[in-house]
């Protein structure tokens, strides 16, 4: 078995916080993958016994803790200790299905110029296809002839694998909370000149908590995606984005409070301004975002 992993070709990358349980289906699942990947688990300070059981029960992963939540920043400290060619993100409830990775090494060796697969999401014990897979197999951005899939700029993270070079190159998840992370990360391979494309071959199996979606996390999400747009976009596509938050926050509280945590950061955002190319931003605006 070791034998076997010393070949591997492909790391995965499992971020986790709080979830011990979940986490310990996961890596169950990815133990049993025939590809026999290395796999990495980087703990954002949970305090539920998930190191305890890193180090008792799965003595092969390995395991970093950190005394605190880095948000995804997590995922890039993870692909940093990673040795192998490429690496593919799983969370404490998602896992790769028996196969996929053969397939992304396979599609990587062919297309040099491919920075980020995004695989076809199935969601819970009935495996139904997340809505997202049929909005990047139907990319506005359309197929290159020389790319082995539809061009994308969006993605899950949870459900992706890249290039470690790529990856590191365009400097990885933020250090920041999570929500509206993979958009930023995939203009930023782009502008490098990596390319994303869209995989129904690929497929990675998520089981989400039932429930709602928490405040804290869409406060986040609206938190992220207006700081990317007074950050990268344009003036006036800020603005409008400003605008569609104050909107929300009419009627919902997260989106109202991450117009005020937005509000705070203005003069380091001022500072921190660098707008995307007219070819980036027409991509943006093709898949209105």
């Amino acid at each position: 078995m070791e034998e076997t992993r010393a070949g591997a070709r492909t790391t995965i990358v499992v971020m986790t916080r709080n979830r011990v349980r979940s986490l310990a289906r996961t890596l169950g699942q990815l133990e049993a993958l025939p590809e026999r990947p290395h796999v990495i688990v980087v703990d954002n300070g949970s305090d539920d016994g998930t190191p305890i059981l890193l180090a008792h029960r799965f003595q092969r992963v390995k395991a970093i803790v950190l005394s605190e939540n880095a948000g995804p920043h997590a995922r890039t400290l993870g692909v940093e200790a990673a040795h192998t060619r490429y690496v593919a993100f799983a969370d404490d409830d998602s896992w790769w299905w028996p196969g996929s990775l053969a397939v992304a090494e396979r599609v990587f060796d062919e297309h040099p110029a491919v920075g980020i697969l995004a695989a076809r999401t199935l969601v819970g014990h009935e495996r139904l296809d997340d809505p997202i897979n049929e909005v990047m197999r139907r990319s506005p951005l359309g197929q290159d002839s020389a790319l082995p899939g539809p061009s994308v700029l969006g993605f899950l993270a949870c459900a992706a694998i890249v290039r470690r070079s790529a990856f590191l190159e365009a400097g990885g998840f933020p250090e920041s909370v999570m929500g509206f992370e993979e958009t930023p990360l995939a203009l930023e391979m782009a502008r490098h000149g990596w390319a994303a494309v869209y995989l129904d071959e690929l497929i990675a199996e998520h089981h989400p908590s039932p429930g709602p979606e928490r405040a804290s996390r869409r406060r986040s999400h609206v938190h992220n995606e207006l700081v990317f747009a007074w950050r990268r976009r344009p003036f006036g596509t800020a603005f409008a984005r400003t605008l569609s938050a104050f909107r929300q926050g009419l009627t919902e509280r997260a989106a109202l409070g991450a117009l005020l945590d937005t509000a705070r950061q203005v003069p380091r955002l001022r500072r921190e301004r660098n707008v995307v190319d007219e070819s980036l931003e027409s991509s943006l605006r093709r898949l209105n975002l």
